[in-house]
């Protein structure tokens, strides 16, 4: 087994509290920060609780053992799946300022054997805790981050040693700098200058095609590109939310998705205006269709490109929040199926009601999956006065 030296966790525990949770500006004294890790995450989570310590912050902490799911799937009947402790968890909603998630993964196959269906059931009553985090989030009340605590499954199912895994997390996350912050802040401040031409781009339509991919996007009104604000560590990507019903056409995703203790491979989607159509994949095919057959999960909440001038990581990690940071030769670009991002709106968010959100194309979903390719691809921008950008190409931005 392989620990991380005491002073990258230090580093990596102050990278989370001093700078990704209130989105890159750190957490303030006397703020309640809810700090959430598998138990396999225990050496950082005691770095990290420390920090919040230090910081003058409340910590809350809840530990998660991933053995109980699998008993949970094997044992539960339905209704036990169903069960959602609504008065708790609307009372921690209520008290935390930040939330933050280590983690770290023992077994990345541990539900392999479980039924898609019981999965999706159980991830049901998931939907009331996400809106309740919206909307405290669209309120600018809440913040929140994760990040990766490698572990040897993890880095096995990646082809990695456990140490080589942690070489792609400290050099990703710069952790063995003696203060990683002010590249982080370096970082962000460069996504910022690509967003923010973006955003002055009258952009109607996207035009994304590759290899098996001809796919057409609607941007919507008043949308904008968010990025490089702390959600997520590592985070590279410029994403936006886009009208969800100007989707129309197919695209193939070259990266494995990880998703409910499975693996699935060569996943092929089709829309017609704004809904997938047609589903395929060439491992775990039936958990794809499960996933998509879930209310508005057929719709996607989510754009994304990453340039590899910022990304670091040149490596398959074999889990979500690495993989659609990816840089590589050719960066990467990922949808989501389900849940938009509100903040991805031009407006006053704290004024929308769900159907101003509704009358946008925004979509709200208890699902929010990124599915991930990562060969050579252009971006086309179709602008108001229907010229022709192209905006990025070989996995970097043209603006």
């Amino acid at each position: 087994m392989f620990t991380p030296s005491q002073k990258i966790l230090e580093n990596y525990a102050k990278v989370m509290i001093d700078f990704a949770l209130g989105k890159g500006k750190g957490i303030k004294e006397k703020e309640v920060v809810y700090l959430q890790y598998d138990v396999e995450a225990l050496p950082l989570a005691l770095a990290v609780y420390q920090r919040i310590l230090e910081k003058g912050a409340y910590p809350i902490i809840k530990s998660h053992e991933e053995k109980f799911q699998k008993i949970l799937f094997n044992k539960a009947k339905d209704d036990q799946l169903k069960f959602f402790p609504k008065k708790y968890t609307k009372s921690l909603v209520e008290t935390i300022d930040h939330r933050i998630y280590l983690i770290a993964l023992r077994d990345p196959f541990l539900l392999k054997n479980v039924d898609p269906k019981k999965i999706i059931k159980a991830n049901k009553p998931t939907g009331t805790l996400k809106k309740w985090l919206f909307n405290k989030e669209d309120e600018g009340k809440l913040t929140w981050s994760l990040c990766l605590f490698g572990t040897e499954g993890m880095a096995k199912e990646a082809g990695l040693t456990e140490e080589e895994f942690w070489q792609e997390i400290i050099s990703t996350c710069y952790l063995g700098s003696d203060n990683p912050i002010p590249t982080w802040k370096k970082t962000f401040q460069q996504i910022d200058y690509i967003k923010n031409k973006l955003n002055k781009l009258p952009i109607e339509r996207l035009h994304l095609t590759s290899k098996d991919t001809n796919l057409w996007i609607n941007l919507g009104e008043k949308r904008q590109w968010q990025g490089g604000e702390g959600c997520n560590i590592p985070s590279f990507e410029i994403f936006t939310s886009p009208d969800w019903r100007g989707v129309n056409g197919h695209i193939f995703f070259d990266f494995p998705l990880y998703r409910y203790g499975n693996l699935i491979k060569g996943i092929y989607l089709e829309f017609k205006e704004g809904k997938v159509v047609k589903t395929n994949a060439k491992e775990n095919e039936a958990l794809l269709k499960a996933i998509v057959s879930q209310k508005n999960a057929d719709k996607i909440g989510e754009f994304s490109l990453t340039d590899k001038r910022f990304s670091k990581i040149s490596r398959f990690m074999a889990n979500t929040l690495y993989d659609e940071n990816f840089g590589g030769k050719w960066g990467n670009t990922h949808l989501a199926l389900g849940s938009s991002y509100h903040d991805c709106y031009t407006g006053a968010v704290k004024k929308m009601t769900k159907k101003d959100w509704e009358k946008l194309g925004f979509n709200e979903s208890a699902e929010h999956v990124d599915i991930i390719m990562t060969g050579n691809r252009k971006v086309e921008a179709i602008l108001k006065d229907r010229t022709k950008k192209l905006i990025y190409k070989d996995g970097i931005f043209i603006l």
